[in-house]
């Protein structure tokens, strides 16, 4: 019978963790004076004394090694709790949502998906958006230790490619994944802090600094204004873009850094291949804006610079609302969200990598059918790429391409329209946040929804954030046969 101890005690520290890190927005709650600190209060005491029983009745397993099985449900079960603890501050607090649009806020926090069922952000106490952004930045460095601890060990969607980059933690997921988490966490607690610094100098406020380095750097994209990054023009703009682009690069190679090599993330092919690929989008709409548009240079330049980025790594941020610019923009936009940064990093979509070993397993078919007596095996970063991982990469996008079907069609069904179903399950199994067209779009937000369709992306987000197959495995009839 399968032990769902370790499991338990796992989700019951994470979940202690996420209450007492509630107390953070109480304080700052009580410090403007708006009587909304005493909601997080209770539901810290909720949550900790809930993870807290939890952890110390599992707690006699402890020091077992996880099984296949116990990982995967490990990786799920943080993302299911997680959310709906995290989701009280919403339902007992100042918004007064009703459970659906708290798991959906929360769940698109805690996945760095971006989507907002909230409106009018300015009048929120100060606390609730600071908890907003607290769930992107939690969200954030955990998908991180997710992608170098446990998946390369899952081996699914290609992601073994990394294990040589994941510290050697084969058969020691729960000792090893603490000593990871503390090298990324404190590259990720860098980046933050170098972004709060850099949001201040450029004019931000300290509170809005705070919360918008939270979310940038998890490449989340709440923000404290309906406006999005709309109010912020001009120079944080280039602040966000390039701290959006730092967070999109593998944080394993920032360890590496810090302990004095830079020639690994100079030479990943990751990181050159993403940073090729925004070069190339921010060139072509920024030429088409001036020459299609009549926009000016520098302010073509920019919007094109920070709405490329922020689709692109799945941050989600909005400056303006690019669906005005004509429909090749729009259509570009769309097709830019599916591509992701790089694997080990706060983004989320396919990932990089996923594309650079298709193409070199296209070539190398092209390849074949030229020479038929050839022999040509497709490489990365200079090593053959085995069948198994080339067979991994391939499901992967069979699974994507048909969850975000089923999806669209799902979301049909509760009567949205073509572009907005599409464009949902898009931007919720990729998890960027903002979709398309007048409902969801960059100028609007996922509040008119219907309740189905709004569950039904929770569960979207879910899936994405982990890599689908780490959810989908755990359906199948024999995953429960031990």
């Amino acid at each position: 019978m399968l032990d769902l101890r370790p499991i338990g005690y796992v989700v019951g520290l994470l979940s202690a963790a996420l209450g007492a890190a509630m107390l953070l927005p109480a304080a700052v709650d009580y410090g403007y004076g708006n009587g909304h600190g005493v909601r997080f209060v209770e539901s810290a005491i909720v949550t900790c004394l809930t993870g807290g029983l939890m952890a110390l009745a599992c707690a006699n397993r402890v020091g077992d090694r996880l099984t296949l099985q116990q990982t995967f449900l490990l990786a799920t079960s943080v993302w299911v709790a997680l959310p709906l603890f995290g989701a009280l501050p919403f339902l007992i607090g100042q918004t007064e949502a009703r459970a659906v649009d708290a798991v959906f806020e929360a769940m698109s926090g805690l996945t760095t998906t971006g989507s907002t069922v909230f409106t009018k952000l300015e009048a929120l106490p100060k606390g609730l958006l600071l908890w907003r952004s607290m769930l992107q930045w939690f969200g954030g460095i955990g998908i991180i230790v997710v992608a170098m601890v446990f998946m390369p060990e899952l081996r699914v969607g290609g992601m073994q490619i990394f294990r040589s980059e994941a510290f050697d933690t084969a058969g020691k997921v729960l000792p090893r994944a603490a000593q990871i988490a503390a090298r990324i966490g404190a590259a990720y607690v860098a980046l933050t802090l170098l972004c709060i610094g850099a949001y201040v100098l450029v004019g931000m406020t300290g509170f809005e600094a705070f919360n918008h380095a939270l979310t940038t750097i998890s490449t989340g994209g709440f923000s404290t204004s309906d406006a999005s990054f709309g109010v912020y023009q001009g120079r944080p703009e280039y602040v966000a873009s390039v701290f959006m682009v730092l967070a999109s690069l593998p944080f394993v190679r920032y360890v590496q850094i810090m302990a004095g090599s830079a020639r690994p993330i100079l030479r990943d092919p990751q990181v050159r291949g993403f940073l090729w690929v925004v070069g190339v989008l921010v060139g072509v709409i920024t030429a088409f804006r001036v020459l299609a548009n009549g926009d000016h240079a520098e302010h073509a330049f920019r919007e094109a610079l920070f709405n490329v980025t922020s689709i692109i790594t799945g941050t989600g941020y909005a400056s303006v609302d690019y669906q005005l610019w004509g429909a090749f923009p729009v259509v570009l936009f769309f097709f830019i969200g599916l591509i992701g940064g790089c694997a080990g990093s706060t983004c989320c979509s396919v990932k990089i990598f996923r594309y650079q070993l298709l193409i070199a397993a296209v070539r190398a078919q092209m390849r074949r059918i030229h020479s038929p007596h050839g022999v040509f095996t497709p490489r990365y970063d200079g090593r053959p790429v085995t069948e198994d991982l080339l067979g991994s990469v391939m499901a992967f996008f069979g699974v994507f391409i048909l969850t975000l079907g089923l999806t669209a069609v799902a979301l049909g069904l509760t009567g949205l329209d073509l572009v907005s179903s599409v464009s949902g399950a898009a931007t919720a199994i990729a998890n960027i946040g903002p979709g398309l067209g007048e409902i969801i779009g960059p100028a609007g937000n996922f509040a008119t929804i219907n309740d189905s369709a709004k569950w039904i992306l929770s569960l979207a987000m879910l899936f994405g954030r982990l890599e689908l197959m780490v959810v989908l495995v755990i359906f199948l009839p024999r995953f429960w046969r031990v």
